[in-house]
């Protein structure tokens, strides 16, 4: 699963521009912006799962890192 994997793993395969789709509730915002940044700076595609009851406020910043690649998701 890749829900149970650490966030530096994760990030490494976006940054390298791999796709991406997982259960992302465990992690914090910050370290989902880390993610969803480097999936814009790749063009890798991510989705967010069960990310729907954070703040507006976070998922603007995780839009706005992904550069329309970062889907999120309930």
């Amino acid at each position: 699963m890749l829900s149970n994997k650490p966030i530096d793993d994760l990030w490494r395969v976006a940054a390298a521009g791999g796709g991406l789709d997982f259960d992302a509730s465990r992690y914090s915002t910050d370290q989902l912006w880390r993610l969803a940044a480097a999936a814009g700076n790749s063009g890798a595609k991510l989705t967010l799962r069960k990310v729907g009851d954070r703040a507006t406020d976070d998922l603007w910043r995780l839009a706005a890192a992904g550069k329309g690649n970062v889907v999120l998701s309930d």
